[in-house]
């Protein structure tokens, strides 16, 4: 199923379960504006590359527009489109001050320089610079970005407008980034764990976790986990898994990962098992983490899924058939509309610090990342059990009405 049809399922879910009229139906699952550019770049060997980019802004009721931008060979204008719609709901369900947006470079970034990387990135922040704007519409690290790119987009933006930090977060700390941004997605997941087990009288205290997926998400998770008390049993990358049942050395599993190697490599070194990429989804523990890529928990692999709880790193990790057969095997699932909302989250804390000119520390962002994702459990989960319906649901149809009653008040509808 495309990732679009996907959110459309949710949509369609959602305006049921809060009686949508039908008159904002076109205005809440369409983008507002799709841009798609032709990105060139002359590469080092003097040939000329020619690629696709995209940045759609799907609905900016609530605020500018807000969305990471990606590099990947499989980024579509329907993939972008989709995750413009999440961004949307993720921001309204968090309460955030911003619309949703999404980009991103149908390209492979490991195939570039660092020169063609920051060509590409120059050329393509100026064949969109005139949808962007710190009260426009404010990009962020995606897939295969980082606060260097963002670097890059904020100087080719800023020499054309004047230096704006605030028209990019997950930026490097010495050009406005805020501590803790970087490791606020992973802290996220976390900090949504936690709440979600105190609700039911429990503790991170011993919790087996696996992760699936180890870059920026999967470890910070992973070392908040750890932190928190938790047990991490099982982390995976692209290049296979390894596993340990009293529990890994997660400091020494990211330094493997910092070094660009696979964890699946250093199994002596990590005095562990080895694990084939895919089984950790279907391994023996009490949290599962999916923080690679999208629809990775399908029909097909559902009923094999033995963990009690999936908190979603990953954006779409979990397909809508799959989702409704592990909801009625009971087991409970944080959706990422929530779960990966500390990124945005954070990236809104920083984004005002940019424009206040002042900046906080990063235990005074911690605290209040915490605070803000705590909130968002006990609004969905709070919302599921009045309405009757399963977490997921719930959790779109909250942010739905908050869109929808901004869209009313604006004029739009």
């Amino acid at each position: 199923m495309r990732a679009d049809e996907m959110v459309n399922r949710y949509f369609a879910e959602a305006a049921e379960t809060i009686d949508l009229g039908d008159e904002f139906h076109e205005v809440l699952q369409t983008s507002y504006r799709e841009t798609d550019v032709q990105v060139p770049v002359h590469l080092d060997n003097g040939g000329l590359a020619v690629y696709r980019g995209y940045r759609v802004q799907h609905n900016g009721a609530r605020g500018p527009y807000k969305g990471g931008i990606r590099y990947h060979p499989a980024v579509d204008i329907n993939e972008v489109r989709a995750l413009a719609s999440l961004m949307t709901w993720k921001t309204a369900l968090l309460d955030l001050p911003f619309g949703g947006a999404k980009g991103g470079v149908n390209v492979d970034p490991g195939d570039l320089s660092e020169r063609e990387l920051e060509a590409l990135t120059r050329r393509f922040t100026a064949s969109i610079s005139h949808v962007l704007g710190p009260y426009r519409d404010v990009p962020a690290p995606d897939m295969n970005t980082n606060p260097q790119v963002m670097a890059w987009l904020m100087d080719a933006y800023s020499a054309k407008e004047g230096y704006t930090p605030a028209i990019v977060t997950g930026k490097p700390i010495a050009f406005g980034g805020a501590p803790g941004r970087r490791e606020a997605t992973g802290r996220g997941v976390m900090y949504c764990l936690e709440r979600a087990l105190e609700r039911q009288g429990r503790t991170l205290d011993g919790v087996r976790i696996a992760i699936q997926g180890f870059g920026n998400v999967g470890t910070w998770a992973a070392r908040t986990a750890v932190e928190m008390g938790a047990t991490v049993i099982a982390v995976s990358d692209i290049g296979g898994g390894v596993r340990r049942d009293d529990g890994l050395d997660v400091d020494a599993c990211c330094a493997v990962v910092a070094a660009g190697r696979s964890v699946a490599d250093a199994v002596d070194e990590l005095d562990a098992d080895p694990l084939a990429g895919g089984d950790v989804l279907t391994i023996d523990c009490d949290v599962l983490i999916p923080a690679a890529l999208g629809e990775v928990i399908t029909a097909e692999n559902a009923e094999d899924v033995r963990a009690e709880w999936i908190v979603e790193g990953a954006n779409n990790p979990t397909t809508p058939d799959a989702d409704m057969l592990l909801h009625a095997r009971g087991v409970q699932i944080i959706p990422d509309i929530l779960a990966n909302g500390g990124g945005v989250t954070g990236s809104y804390f920083e984004w005002t610090q940019n424009i206040q000119q002042f900046r906080w520390d990063e235990e005074e962002f911690n605290k209040r990342l915490r605070k803000r994702m705590r909130t968002g459990v006990d609004t969905t989960l709070d919302a599921a059990e009045r309405w009757g319906v399963r977490p997921r649901r719930a959790a779109f149809a909250v942010a739905m009405e908050r869109v929808a009653e901004a869209a009313h008040m604006r004029g739009y509808v």
